[in-house]
């Protein structure tokens, strides 16, 4: 677990840290995503699937798929808080 102690950072240093979390946030998702589409090729790939088993592997995968895109909101949500936002006295990018 990441350690958070207090400090004397600039906002715009805070703004940069939130919006580097917020992108390995994603691409922690995109693992997990990854992993639920090879978990799917898998079962497609085997010699004796049935529709039903891939119905089964279907439904197990929803609920994840489901939850990755409510974070995914969320994240947007996150990073869109930041989208006007201007720090005086820094350099522009």
């Amino acid at each position: 677990m990441p350690v958070i102690s207090s400090s004397n950072i600039t906002r715009s240093q805070a703004i940069t840290d939130i919006i580097q979390s917020v992108a390995l946030e994603e691409a922690a998702l995109s693992h997990i995503l990854n992993a639920e589409g090879e978990k799917i090729q898998k079962m497609v790939a085997m010699a004796d699937v049935t529709p039903e088993i891939l119905l089964q592997t279907n439904k197990s995968v929803e609920p994840m798929v489901d939850s990755v895109a409510q974070l995914e909101t969320v994240l947007k949500q996150k990073l869109d808080l930041f989208g006007g936002c201007s720090c005086p006295n820094q350099p522009s990018v």
